[in-house]
This record gives C-alpha cells, structure tokens and sequence, in this order.
C-alpha cells in the first residue's frame, strides 16, 4: 500500500487504490530538453526506462536493429534446411497449429511461404473439445495414414511427449516450431525449435509462436541463397507479411520489447495496406476502415479469429490468414463474424451467472483469497474469457469451471490471476495432492480438470492454499496513474503524441491518465451495458466511454452525475470525417467535499 494515495483515493467505485508513478525527474528534464516533447510525454518515456540517448531508438525502432539472429535459435538451420528439402522435393508436408490466433497467423506465414515456391501446405487444427491443445498420438497417425511425409507443429508440440513418441514409432519426421515452456527431457524428433527450450541461449523467449516462425522464414531464404536456389518469381519477400507476424505476437499478449516491438511497430504498418484478404475481409465485416491498430488488431480482428476455435470450426482462422481469394475470404470472414457473435452472446450468459456467485462469495467472505464458480453447460471455450472479466472486476485469481453437453462427465476449469500469485503452481499442487484431477499453468492463468463433485472441495483447498498471499492479492487492487492530465488536453494531438511512445501492449501498457474534479453532466447507456459520459471542469469538456459499467458501483454512480475523480486512458476516433478523442473512462472516485 503506497503510503500517500492520488487524490486520497484509497477505495474507488471500481474497488481500487489509485497511486501516482514514480518518476527520475532529472531523467523527465533531460528527455524534454533533449526531444523537445511536452512534460508529460518525457514523463511516460522515463517510466518506460528509456532515457535521452536511447529515445530516438525507440521512438523509431527499426527491424534491422532488433532482429533475431537465426542461427542463434537450437534447431533452427537444421530445421530450415529440411523444410527446403521437403519443397525441392515436393514432399507432402503438413502444418499443425494451434486453434488460436497465434496458432493461426504461423500456419498462414508458412503457407504462404509454401505457395510463393509453387507448393501447397497441408493444414492440421485440432479441436478444443474433442481433442484438446495439442498435437496427440491418434492425429499423428491419422495424418501418416493420409500420406504425410512430413509434419511441422506451431504454436504447440514441445510438450507433446506421447504424441511424438508416436510419432517416431510410425516413422513420422516432425519438426516442433512451438515458443511454450517445457521440461529438459523430449523425444527424438526432426528439428526442435523454440527459445525457451532448457538448451536454447538464442534469449528470444519472448517471442510468439509467430514471431518464432518469421524467423525461421529469414532462416529459409537463407538456406535458399546458400543453396542457389529460388522460385522463377524470386525468393519471398518476407517483409510483406510482417502483419501476421504483429497479429499473431499481439493476440498472443506477448511483451512488447526488443524484436516484438519493432514486429508490430513495422507489422501494423504493413497491415494499414490491406494486402491480406482475409483480414481484409475480416475488417469488412466488423465494420472498420484499415486495420492500423493494436486495437484493431487485438480487440476487433483477434476475438473473430480465435471464434472458430471457441464456438465453431477450429480451421476457420487458419484458412482465412492463408487465402488469397478475395471470395472465399469474405465467406470465411462472414462465418467467423457470426461464430463471433455467438460467442458473445454465450459468454455474456455465463457472465453474468458467474458474476453472480462471485459477488455472493466474497458477500459470505470478504477476505477471499480466490473466487472459484462454476456451472453445469458453461462452455469451455469461453471460461477462460469470463475468468478474466471476473478476475478485472474484483481484483483477486478466479476460476472459470463448467461440465455437462459436450464435456460429459469431466468438469474443465480456467483460471486467470493477479501479479505476484502464482495459480499454474496452485493448480498443480492441487493436481499432485489429489484435489483434482490434473492440472497446470504458468503464473497468470492455469486450466484443470476434475469431477464435477471435487469443486467444493477443490475451492475450499485452494482459498486456504493461497492465504498466504494476502499482500499481493491487495496489491492487484492498485490503480497506477502515469500522468495528470488537464480536461482541455484530451486532443487528437495529445493522442498522436501519446501513440509515438507505442505501441502499446503486454509488457509495455497504455498509460492511464488522471482528471481530477470533473463535474458530470450527461450519461447515456451504448449498447448492452456501456455508458457514453459527458464530463466538464474549468478545462474544458471532456467526452468519454465507460466500458461494462452498467449496473456496477461506477455505472450507477457515473448515472446520478456529480463531481468525480477520473482515471483512463485517451483514444481517438473519426465521426462523419472529423477526428475526436474520447477518454476511456476505466475508474472514478467521487470527489470529497
């Protein structure tokens, strides 16, 4: 707990602390004299480490300055010279990738780079619920049986110990592209690459699958020119798909540092050219211009892609990224819009049901170190959406857990978590003491299995497991505010100056922002469950957006007007030709008289 709060907020309507950053002031004067930027831009660039002499580096980052070295990677020269055995050859080789967008976006990279060779690329996507995350030992065989002779997984495969045993049993060459950590020990395959193999020293493991699989594409036209070699058109130009390579890194929450900020810096660029037609297509369909944006990227474009996954066929995504025809791309842009909508309208259901026993949770227990709901038909592609929501909402590790239709009688559960507890460890001592089934994760999120019957239990033994972690359950409750911000600031200029320091993602967030006493006096409900806010101060007027406010503390506040503390972030949008910012209204705090 800070020891001063900004503007004495020690409990706001969303149930947080707000603090105000930390900054090196010298730092803050060196960067403005040095750049020449407002006060408050020099401010975001020292919290983000950056000081005078390395700010044009990051302000412009250049993908030549950051790119990985490929034969830095394990496995990656021996991997790229079997893949260019396999196309010289016109082997029958076989991508199996993951169901969500990263998954997608490498498969696509690689069928694209197969076609640019005259070659097809044959496509593998399992399916969530009748076959899980990852490859296994009946579709290892099922695509030998079909001719196979070589089969590249992405996005997944470095764990797959049984699956790839079976593989070598069968006489199946596999090669793993995969970036997901994994133990010291793995069966004898093809190629192995990913970073965060235990004998990998490439430190790229940050990288998504994605970014992982670019790589290997300058890893091929290497190989090519150290062979001679080349298509009739010339070796690809891998620049031209620098966009899957952003959407997959962005969709996949990987940190945006080093080589993935120079990915998406110069990936959203090439994405603004709309020479993709599925996300082309895709873009279409959700109703927006040119696609220039990580919120295009990962909050327009990423949830359609990853709903074929969720609801609906989990080869949706991977084909649309891969097409070239502007008609099969609209028909497969038109059928992930409307799984889409399906998806939303599922996980709002169990939203609100789940948001409901949580609510009567911490109701009977307001200490709780971890909520834990459950229901009978919840859908398991969509528990892991609404784990989250819940988590955001009331600050603490919540578990996402349904059973029944599809699942029969094994009840799946997702989980999602705050900074500084662990709940991947949680699950699996709860796996390895028999409390569940089985179990796992990493820090931030986890999945398990156990009997519908085991839950109570299940709950009870995680709550008392996790009561150590009472500081850092606090801590989440933590509103940091990077800057203040005058009302009369919130500009289409301020906004274009904030966007030179992105882009913003994992690893490097979008700066929240203050507004203190702020009167308002107008609020309208958009959609399902938003709030459009008209606030007003001696600053100047401020127009902005209270995203799933309706009917929670903030909503029914925001809704009686008054005067009120603000904390969001500033965004930009165009309306009938004009641009306009809007602040994105994330918590308020009622001013005290």
């Amino acid at each position: 707990m800070p020891g001063r709060y900004l503007f004495d907020v020690s409990e706001s309507l969303g149930g947080r602390f707000w603090s105000l950053a930390d900054t090196d002031e010298n730092s803050v004067r060196q960067l403005s004299l040095s750049l020449g930027t407002p006060d408050f831009i020099s401010r975001l660039l020292s919290l983000r480490g950056v000081n005078a002499e390395a700010a044009p580096g990051f302000l412009s980052p250049k993908l030549r300055d950051s790119f990985p070295d490929p034969s830095a990677f394990q496995d990656m020269e021996k991997a790229a010279g079997l893949v260019l055995d396999a196309i010289a050859e016109g082997r029958k080789v076989t991508v199996f990738a993951d169901y969500d967008v990263d998954g997608g976006t490498s498969s696509a990279l690689l069928a694209r780079y197969f076609r640019a060779w005259g070659r097809d690329l044959g496509l593998y996507v399992p399916d969530r619920l009748t076959e899980g995350y990852g490859p296994s030992p009946a579709a290892f065989r099922y695509l030998k049986e079909q001719g196979a002779d070589l089969v590249v997984t992405v996005d997944c495969g470095a764990a797959a110990t049984e699956a790839l045993e079976e593989a070598g049993r069968i006489g199946l060459p596999v090669i793993v592209i995969d970036h997901h950590l994994m133990g010291h020990e793995w069966p004898e395959v093809a190629a192995l690459v990913n970073p965060n193999r235990p004998d990998d020293t490439s430190g790229h493991g940050h990288l998504a699958a994605a970014g992982v699989v670019y790589v290997m594409l300058a890893a091929l036209n290497a190989e090519a020119r150290r062979r001679g070699i080349a298509p009739a058109s010339g070796l690809p130009n891998i620049l031209d798909w620098l966009d899957l390579c952003a959407l997959g890194t962005l969709c996949d929450m990987s940190p945006l540092r080093d080589a993935n900020r120079a990915f998406v810096h110069q990936g959203l660029k090439i994405m603004a050219r709309d020479g993709n037609p599925g996300l082309r297509a895709l873009a279409d369909v959700a109703g927006i211009g040119r696609v220039e944006s990580v919120y295009h990227a990962t909050f327009v474009l990423g949830p359609r892609l990853n709903a074929g996954g969720r609801v609906g066929d989990p080869w949706l995504a991977a084909k649309l990224l891969a097409t070239d025809d502007r008609a099969e791309a609209i028909e497969l842009a038109e059928r992930l819009h409307g799984l889409n909508d399906e998806r939303k309208a599922v996980e709002a259901h169990i939203l609100e049901i789940a948001t409901a026993q949580a609510e009567r949770q911490l109701e009977a227990d307001p200490n709780r170190h971890v909520l834990v709901v459950s229901g009978e038909g919840w859908h398991p592609g969509v528990i892991g959406i609404v784990a989250g929501r819940i988590k955001d909402r009331f600050h603490r590790p919540s578990i996402v857990i349904g059973w029944g239709d599809e699942l029969g009688p094994v009840a799946k559960g997702s989980a999602r978590s705050v900074h500084g507890v662990n709940i991947g460890d949680a699950i699996a001592a709860a796996a390895r003491e028999g409390h569940i089934l089985s179990g796992g994760g990493h820090a931030m999120a986890g999945g398990l299995s156990l009997k519908p019957e085991q839950i109570a239990a299940f709950s009870a033994w995680l709550n008392a497991h996790l009561s150590e972690f009472v500081n850092e359950r606090d801590a989440a409750r933590e509103l940091r505010v990077d800057a203040l911000l005058d009302a009369g600031a919130v500009t289409p200029e301020t906004f274009d100056e904030i966007a030179k320091i992105g882009p913003f993602g994992q690893g490097a967030p979008e700066p929240y922002f203050a507004l203190t006493d702020m009167h308002v006096t107008y609020t309208r409900p958009i959609g399902a469950n938003h709030l459009r806010v008209t606030a007003e101060s001696s600053g100047g007027r401020v127009e902005a957006l209270s995203w799933r406010s309706v009917g929670t503390p903030l909503g029914d506040a925001l809704q009686a007007h008054g005067r009120f503390h603000l904390v969001g972030r500033l965004k930009c949008d165009v309306w009938n030709g004009r641009r306009r910012a809007q602040f994105e209204l994330v918590d308020a705090a009622p001013v005290a008289e």
